[in-house]
């Protein structure tokens, strides 16, 4: 049985803000990394073990809309739900929430390519 949904949890660091003391928006991506790494992990996969095979992941489209801002150690939970997969692609939503709050939303698309950049075929276990 496949994941497709999980939970993971993040403190925002001192770092990751800006002069305004907010989370800033390109660390949200990052976050959105965090969510899909730790869904694999909890199908039982690695991207590392999925690079070592020759299958490669790339983003090939993102998006983030902002509705509300994270602050310096505030303690967040990344929702990412697989919505959609095709032979070589694998869609994703995340949800970034403070205590329930829905602070933004996003996406992204993942295509599987080899180590040439050619589309291929996604590996069984994501299918």
């Amino acid at each position: 049985m496949s994941i497709d949904i999980h939970e993971t949890t993040v403190r925002v660091r001192y770092a990751e803000t800006d002069r305004m003391g907010l989370l800033h928006h390109s660390n949200y991506f990052v976050y959105f990394e965090i969510g899909r790494t730790e869904l694999l992990r909890a199908r039982g996969i690695t991207y590392r073990e999925i690079e070592d095979a020759g299958n490669l992941l790339v983003i090939i489209d993102i998006g983030c809309k902002f509705k509300k801002p994270a602050y310096y150690d505030d303690h967040l939970t990344i929702r990412t739900t697989v919505v959609r997969v095709t032979h070589v692609k694998i869609v994703h939503k995340y949800e970034v929430l403070r205590d329930g709050t829905l602070l933004c939303e996003g996406h992204s698309t993942l295509a599987c390519v080899d180590r040439g950049g050619r589309p291929q075929g996604l590996p069984e276990i994501l299918t």
